[in-house]
């Protein structure tokens, strides 16, 4: 809102005192207090003079509300007794008289136990998402029984689609990291293991990394990456759509027609990827040896079945079933919690990879202590 009571005089003092009268004149509109410093030298002169004076602001020639919260502040957000101003100026300073601002907020106080509590929400947080996965992995396990006894209500079209989603759409991207790592881990192994001139152990190095440990991880995160966000972004929007609260309404279940098809469709192709994973990689590091140590492609392959056991083979596998069953949880839970707007959908789509990466380490972790005396 801007008065102009008469043409504009450039020439005119912003603010004047004549004595106990304070005389305010000119242009207080956001153009002329724009200018560099300007606000500062004005807010200065104002402090020179109190509310309790005579205050003549006939002479302001515009005025708008940047320039009123100026002036109001400077009178301590009140309006002084002897103020002589015109009716059309006057309504401006009414109505920031009627809607007074947000007072000052005071600056916060220390906590001590402020990072106790951080650690203790965290906790109970952690511990209510678990609870809440708890809950949906049993409901999924009824869910399988149930759907055991009545093979014609298996949503096979849906999970036969998201084994294509998850796992066919994600061959390039596998390949590609797990053929880059494989040459990775195979160069800088080369260049150790000649010094010690023990060049034929980089088979069993590559082949028990790789099948074991890397194989499986790499897979993981990359569709957790990959599968997990696309899952949890598609039950938002289901979310935000009310798609969920139709489902509920219809007494179409949830964890039949949502989750499960899900879960089951990465228990299946993450150990697909976990093998296909391992192939580049393997075939990376073969390449790698042979241009570092000189290692012949028919030796590699020969010495291959020899240095990577049967066990390390199905642990490679099962860690895929468990990884994917985990992710596709992950994925689901985050996105059945999301609420109603956009930016939930996207705080939770990120949280669900995040979880979901921390968990597959985690899970990777205890696969290793409780395995570790299967003989590599």
């Amino acid at each position: 809102m801007v008065h102009t009571a008469q043409p504009l005089n450039p020439a005119v003092a912003p603010f004047k005192k004549s004595g106990d009268i304070c005389y305010v004149a000119g242009d207080w509109s956001v153009q002329a207090l724009a200018h560099p410093g300007e606000v500062q030298s004005r807010r200065q002169a104002l402090a020179s003079a109190t509310s309790a004076m005579r205050w003549d602001l006939t002479g302001i020639e515009r005025l708008d509300t940047v320039g009123a919260n100026l002036l109001w502040h400077a009178w301590g957000d009140v309006l002084p007794k002897r103020l002589r101003i015109s009716p059309g100026l006057q309504e401006v300073f009414q109505a920031l008289a009627s809607h007074p601002g947000d007072a000052t907020a005071e600056p916060p106080r220390s906590d001590r136990w402020g990072p106790v509590s951080a650690i203790g929400y965290g906790i109970f947080t952690a511990a209510h998402h678990g609870k809440a996965m708890t809950i949906m992995l049993g409901q999924l396990v009824l869910d399988a029984a149930y759907l055991l006894f009545n093979p014609a209500r298996i949503p096979w079209r849906e999970i036969s689609a998201q084994i294509y989603r998850m796992g066919a759409q994600a061959l390039g991207i596998t390949a590609l990291v797990g053929f880059l790592i494989g040459v990775v881990l195979s160069y800088l192994s080369s260049q150790q293991l000649q010094m010690f001139g023990a060049d034929r152990f980089i088979v069993r190095l590559l082949g028990v990394s790789i099948v074991r440990e890397l194989g499986p991880v790499l897979a993981a995160i990359l569709v957790a990456g990959r599968s997990g966000s696309a899952i949890t972004a598609q039950i938002g929007v289901m979310r935000v759509t009310q798609e969920l609260d139709a489902m509920r309404v219809m007494g179409i279940s949830q964890s039949q027609r949502l989750i499960l098809p899900r879960v089951v469709a990465l228990a299946v192709a993450m150990p697909l990827l976990v093998v296909w994973t391992d192939v580049l990689a393997l075939l990376g590091g073969m390449l790698a040896a042979q241009a570092q140590l000189g290692v012949s492609s028919a030796w590699f392959l020969q010495s291959l079945p020899d240095a990577v056991t049967f066990a390390n083979y199905m642990i490679g596998l099962s860690k895929g079933v468990v990884f994917g069953i985990l992710i596709a949880m992950v994925a689901c839970h985050f996105g059945l919690i999301v609420e109603p707007n956009t930016e939930s959908l996207g705080r939770r789509t990120t949280t669900s990879v995040v979880t979901s990466i921390t968990g597959v380490i985690l899970v990777d972790a205890l696969f290793a202590v409780l395995l570790s005396r299967v003989a590599l």
